[in-house]
């Protein structure tokens, strides 16, 4: 998983326009906006889930009104189930699946999805592959049938694999030169040590070692029906794609079951410095390990985690962007991965209050360790938690989404009907709770990307006794 940074572009306009509408602008203003309406309910759409007989699974959700459905296979593999020694190699199996099969070229299968009205997707995260494609209703079967042609055939041509390596060298070089990535990378070491969670990117000899008999080796040890979950979503002839899933993948092979690979996270308070000499900015990783989405804290986390640094209106936010123009986007996340899951804030700040935006950080951790939030600034995050879950979630894509995840973690589907009820229950004292009991600034690691020369003096309050540097 790379870190990308995200620009955001915004654009002000001032003059005689904004100055004549100022008096009825100033008029506006004194009249209260009308009391928001009560949190709805994320619905999930009426679905069908079965089994064929070799263990795939399978999950139709009839929805909306638009001539469109989505066809997602989800396998569970991926940067988990790599060699150490082959990272990156899930990413080229995908990469690889989309050069073909052994009845159709690569130029022959882009065409054929193109005529669908789409393009073949693939990818692999740390924990699952997918393929997917979205195309016209009336394709739907012969989607169907493309995906288990391409699972079940692949060509994983010899003659790509050179560009694809060159691709990703190219990649890899650039990203390693971003001061994100290696604080994310340093982050995620000190986290998980030696566990495939430990590391963002492979590195160029992980590539330049990969060869085409170790990509079918890794598609023959991790692809298979018993791993596999196929997603459609949409509007679609529900007799026809079934018939289409049944001719096309009752007779793909069940191959190996799931493997797990649980990671056993570290929390510790560490200050890593990785010196960028002259840089004007520095970059801040600080987090520790918390529960994972199975644990019963996990809807007051996402909560505490919102308020806190996760939302525009964060605390944090306030602080250290808007009162005192440290940053420009900081932020707070929890992730979300195989019954595993961290807490990081994660900013860039201006080099020479590297040291204040930490001291800010904490500080903001600790009052809301000894004080719980007010219960209107609590229900402005609640609101917006909840609004944004079910706007997100209106697509046929996100759908599966949704569904995927709970899948991945075994919720169970009153996971999704239940949230938003959930997420509003959270009171201001499980705010407090959660910060002091997971939240613990004793025991989080410190990543810093930035010009030592000019940070080192400003970090000493934060060195443990044996600090690590590089």
């Amino acid at each position: 998983m790379m870190t990308r940074t995200q620009t955001r572009k915004f654009l002000l306009s001032v003059g005689a326009l904004a100055l004549a509408a100022a008096p009825a602008l100033a008029q506006a203003q004194k009249e209260t906006p009308p009391a928001g309406g009560p949190a709805k309910a994320f619905t999930v759409p009426a679905h069908e889930t079965y089994a064929l007989p070799n263990g795939l699974k399978v999950t139709l959700v009839p929805y909306g009104n638009i001539p469109k459905v989505s066809v997602d296979l989800t396998l569970r593999t991926g940067g988990v189930n790599e060699p150490a020694e082959l990272r990156g190699i899930a990413d080229f199996t995908t990469d690889l699946l989309k050069e073909g099969t052994t009845t159709l070229s690569s130029q022959a299968l882009a065409e054929a999805t193109a005529r669908m009205g789409s393009s073949l997707g693939a990818g692999a995260d740390a924990d699952e592959t997918s393929l997917r494609l979205d195309v016209l209703s009336e394709n739907g079967p012969d989607a169907v049938k493309l995906l288990g042609d391409v699972l079940q055939h692949p060509l994983l041509p010899e003659s790509e694999l050179a560009r694809l390596k060159s691709n990703a060298v190219r990649q890899i070089t650039l990203a390693k030169s971003q001061p994100g990535t290696i604080a994310a990378e340093r982050f995620s070491k000190l986290l998980y040590g030696d566990h495939p969670y430990g590391s963002v990117i492979p590195t160029e000899e992980n590539i330049n070692k990969i060869s085409i008999e170790d990509v079918r080796k890794f598609y023959a040890a991790n692809y298979g029906a018993a791993r596999s979950h196929l997603y459609i979503a949409g509007k679609f002839d529900t007799a026809a794609v079934k018939k289409a899933i049944a001719e096309s993948f009752t007779g793909w092979a069940k191959g190996p079951s799931i493997v797990e690979n649980a990671p056993m996270p570290k929390a510790q308070r560490v200050l890593d410095v990785t010196d960028r000499p002259g840089a004007p900015q520095s970059t801040i990783y600080v987090g520790l390990p918390v529960p994972g989405t199975t644990s019963p804290d996990n809807i007051a986390l996402t909560v505490t985690n919102s308020l806190l640094g996760g939302s525009f209106a964060s605390r944090i936010t306030a602080n250290i962007r808007e009162q005192k123009g440290y940053t420009y986007s900081p932020r707070s996340v929890v992730s979300r991965r195989y019954h595993d899951a961290y807490w990081a804030e994660v900013a860039d700040v201006t080099t020479a209050v590297t040291g204040p935006s930490l001291k800010e950080i904490f500080g903001e951790i600790a009052r809301l360790q000894t004080e719980a939030p007010a219960a209107a600034e609590l229900q402005g995050i609640q609101s917006y938690l909840s609004g944004i879950f079910v706007v997100q979630n209106s697509t046929r894509q996100a759908l599966i989404g949704q569904l995927q995840f709970v899948d991945l973690q075994g919720l169970g589907e009153d996971y999704l009907k239940t949230y938003v009820q959930k997420i509003n229950a959270v009171t201001p004292a499980d705010v407090q709770r959660i910060t002091k009991q997971y939240l613990k600034p004793e025991e989080m690691s410190i990543v810093v990307v930035g010009d030592k020369a000019k940070i080192t003096e400003q970090l000493a309050g934060f060195a443990p006794a044996t600090p690590a540097s590089k």
